[in-house]
Order: structure tokens, then sequence, then C-alpha cells
């Protein structure tokens, strides 16, 4: 007899539930990696400076990270399917409303609510997954390829995107996500059994508000900090704010009753090393493409489409390593496989530190393989730990928590990656050397520095252009030297997390001591992840 937990409208067709599931975690993805490829554009055509596109990358991944607890919990409690497919007419709306924004703000508002969107469905794709896949190896087999689904977005979104920004106008990247979203609704209609958690718990709504507030003050203090200063005081208490949201959001979760995060889940260190893991992969990942499409616009000159294509590398080795990742991981223990991909990544970001604007492109594609392969290596056998402490019932929390993890570690990537290679880009440029008009442009943003740079001859004359040209070269000059801090602060962070993995994620999870009535029970559920396990 199945469990409670699972309603599943049978027979179920699991190939085409697997293939639903890799098109919805494909349209969250592509959401991201498709607007990092208009960067460069939204600088000309929507005059966004650098604070105004961490703000519109950040706020879906804002709204994603702080969300996706809540959303969650209400797909174990109202039921899966619903959810999913709400969360794809959403997506379907605020990517056309998006396509049409006139300026960095409405841009922004849309991108939050599309981040509200995935917020919803991302979780669901993970708990469907753990509910028609019971049985480890299939799951594990399942996973590798809901992994690659991220490759295969993260290839997708910026050739697609270059393409449709070399041939339309920027907003037809959005219009892209959203049909892309409407297909995944049909399928998710016509294919997705539901399930949920019979226990339907009610919503926390003082910790969905802790959350919300916490992380969001975390992420406006960082952002903000290169205008207002690191060390200043207005800095120094959002920082403090953030630190004393956080503690009243863990003291709240341990007390209620019905908690929007378990944090007792983090007391197995399977699952809080592995969490651990995949925040860190995802912030040296979400922050390096951030800084590297405009690398690749600004500094070497490419257009969007060729930006897309160079960009292949990192996408492809995401693709195989995930789905050599899962199999290695059952083989070898996730410990190892996890720990190689952390160390791959730290690699990685060790070489791209020493990028310049000569450097051969080969150079550049062996880096970012050995960054695809540290992501695809660290986050499907990751996410198999977070998902084996976890019932079936309570999947939604679980791949929740799982997401959050990704996006939480996204959001503060971009917000302290970028924010770090602005305040260094800043730092290097010689703005008493510039004459007047040239110096907030220059201050903005590469992007802007450059076009002000070009229009110096038009408006000063010969004077102009060579003032002009010697900030292009400054500007230039200082983004790389930005650059090369920002990715030693992703190795570092990786570096860590490495160290960390090999301490605390068990190789292999292991069943805990069960009666027999439970052991029965429990051929219907996910395998549980160690002895130190409570249900």
């Amino acid at each position: 007899m199945p469990s409670l937990g699972r309603v599943l409208d049978a027979p179920v067709n699991k190939a085409a539930v697997l293939a639903t599931l890799c098109l919805a975690v494909f349209v969250v993805n592509v959401s991201t990696t498709i607007v990092n490829i208009a960067l460069p554009t939204l600088v000309t055509e929507l005059g966004a400076s650098t604070r105004d596109l961490l703000w519109i990358v950040d706020a879906f991944n804002l709204a994603f990270a702080a969300l996706v607890l809540a959303g969650g919990s209400l797909s174990d409690r109202f039921g899966r399917r619903p959810l999913m497919l709400l969360g794809l007419v959403i997506f379907v709306v605020a990517s056309v409303g998006g396509a049409f924004s006139s300026g960095p703000n409405s841009l922004t508002a849309w991108r939050a609510l599309a981040g509200v969107a995935a917020a919803v469905v991302y979780p669901v794709t993970l708990s469907i997954l753990a509910n028609v896949f019971t049985e480890r190896s299939e799951r594990v087999k399942a996973l590798g390829l809901w992994g690659a689904a991220t490759g295969v977005a993260v290839a997708t979104g910026p050739v697609v995107g270059g393409a449709l920004l070399e041939s339309f106008w920027w907003g037809s990247i959005l219009v892209f996500n959203g049909a892309a979203a409407a297909v995944a609704f049909l399928f998710a209609a016509r294919y997705v059994p539901n399930s949920r958690d019979p226990a339907t718990p009610p919503l926390d709504y003082p910790g969905l508000g802790l959350s919300i507030a916490a992380l969001g003050t975390l992420v406006y203090s960082i952002i903000e900090a290169p205008d207002r200063g690191w060390g200043s005081g207005t800095t120094l208490v959002s920082f403090a704010v953030a630190g004393v949201l956080m503690t009243l959001f863990v003291l709240h979760e341990i007390r209620v009753e019905h908690p929007m995060l378990d944090v007792r889940l983090f007391a197995n260190m399977r699952f809080t090393a592995a969490s651990g893991a995949v925040t860190s992969a995802f912030f040296a990942l979400f922050g390096f493409i951030f800084l590297v499409t405009q690398y690749f616009q600004f500094v070497r000159g490419y257009g969007a489409l060729e930006t897309g294509l160079r960009m292949l590398p990192v996408a492809g080795s995401i693709a195989v390593a995930a789905l050599v990742g899962a199999r290695l991981a059952v083989a070898i223990g996730s410990k190892v496989v996890v720990a190689l991909g952390l160390l791959s990544l730290t690699a990685a970001f060790g070489w791209a530190s020493t990028l310049s604007d000569g450097i051969s492109y080969w150079t550049i594609a062996g880096q970012m393989v050995l960054l695809g392969a540290g992501i695809g290596l660290t986050s499907t056998p990751a996410t198999e730990a977070i998902m084996g402490v976890v019932s079936p019932d309570k999947a939604g929390m679980g791949s929740a928590v799982n997401d959050a993890t990704r996006e939480l570690g996204g959001t503060l990537g971009v917000a302290v990656i970028g924010s770090v290679a602005l305040s260094v880009y800043r730092d290097h440029l010689d703005f008493d050397a510039m004459p007047e008009p040239l110096r907030e442009p220059a201050r903005e943003s590469l992007g802007a520095a450059l076009t002000a740079a070009q229009r110096a001859g038009e408006l000063f004359g010969s004077a102009g252009a060579q003032a002009g040209a010697r900030l292009a070269d400054a500007a230039q000059a200082s983004f790389i030297d930005g650059l090369a801090i920002g990715c030693m602060v992703a190795g570092a962070v990786t570096a860590v997390a490495a160290v960390l993995t090999l301490i605390y994620l068990p190789a292999h999870p292991t069943a805990p001591d069960v009666d027999p009535a439970e052991a029965e029970a429990s051929k219907t559920h996910v395998p549980t992840a160690d002895p130190t396990e409570t249900r």
C-alpha cells in the first residue's frame, strides 16, 4: 500500500514525469542565465549602473531564497501539482511583464515576481521526484538527469539569449523564458501526479516574515556597501540588524510547533555538510557568471551571441559531471565526490584570478571546464544527501531547504563578489586624473565608463578622444583587477567548504535502528540518512 504522502494518479509515466520536472528546472535556471548574458545590453539600453545590475540579478535570487521554504511547505500542505502549475503561470506573467520594462526599477520588480514563481516551482520538482522515484538507485539516476537540466539551462540561456539580443530587442529573452514556462505548464498538467503531506501543518507566517527580513537586510547591506563604504556606520548597523533578525528567526523556528524550517535537521551532519557544500558552490558560480559575462563583452569585445557560445564549456561540463557525480557517489561515497567537486572549483577560481585582456580564450575554456566539473560533482551528490535525510511526506521541506541553500549561496555570491569587484574597480581608478564629465560615468560601471569614453571624442574633440582612450584602458584594467579579487574570494570560500566536507560529510547513508513495523513501512519511503536522524 503506498505511503499516505503520495497520492499518485495511476498509472504514472515516470519517464514523462522526469522529463516534465527537468523542463521546469530548465525554466527556473534559464531565467538566471539568460538575464546574465543581457547585463551589458541593459547598461546601454536601460542606463543601468552596476548597482542596478546587482539588484536586477539579486531581486530574482533574493525572492527565490526568501520564499522557497514557504513554497516547499505550501506544496506539502496543498498538493505539489497545483502549486507547480500556479508557479508556472506566475512565471509566464512575470516574464512577459519584465520584457516590456521601461527602466531598471520596473525590471527589478518583475524579476522579483519571477523569483516568487521560482520559489514555488523549484522545490516542487524535487519533492515530486522523491515521491515518484522511491528506490535509491533509481532516485540517484533521476537526480543525475535533474541536475543535468541545470547544465542544459546554463548552456541554452547564454546562447539563445545572445542570438535573441542580436536579432530582436532585449525583452525577447524574457519572452523566450515565458514561452518555456508555458510549455512546462502543459506537460505538468498532463503528466505530473499529485502528492502532499497528510499532516498538513499550518504555514509559519512569523518565520516566513523573519526569514524575508533577515535575508533582505543582509543582501541590501552587501549591495549598498560599495556606495556607503564597507566600514561606514550605516553599513555596520545594517549588518548588525541582519544578524539580529537571523538570530530571531532561528530562535523562533526552534520553539514553534510547526516550523517553516526544521532547524533540527542541521543536527544531522550529513544534511548540514551537504547544505554547506551546495551553498558554497553556487555562491562561487553565480558571482563568477555575473562578472565573466561583462568581461567577455566589455573587455574582450565579444557580441552577445559570441559570449553565449564561449560559455558552453562550463555548461557542458556541469551536465556531464552531474551525471558522473551521481554514479560516483553511490560507488565511492558522497564525501570524496563532493570534496573533489569543491577542490575543482577552488582550482578553477585560482586559475581564473590570472585573467587578463590578452589571455587566450582556450585558457579561459579550461578554467570553465574545471568550474563546471566542480559544480556538477558537488551539486548532485550533495542534493541526494540532503533529500536522503527526509521521508517522502516531508520531501517539500527537504527540497525547499536544498533550493534555499542554492539560492542563498547564489544571492550572496552575486552580492558579495559583485560588490567586492565594484569596490576594487573604483579603488583602482584615478578619478582626479579624469576630466570632470567622465568621473561619474566611470564610477557607475565599466559599461558606463566605456560609453562615456566613446562619446568624449565627439563632445570634446581630439583632447577628449585622448582622455576617453585613457579612461577606457584604465576602466578595463580596473575591472580585471576586481574580477581577479572576486575569483580569489570565490576560491577561498570553496576551499574552506572542501575541508569542512572532508571532516563532516559521511561517505554513505546508513539506516537507523527501527522496529519491525517501521521497517515494513519504510519500504515505501526514501532511505534515511544516518543513525542520528530522527523522524
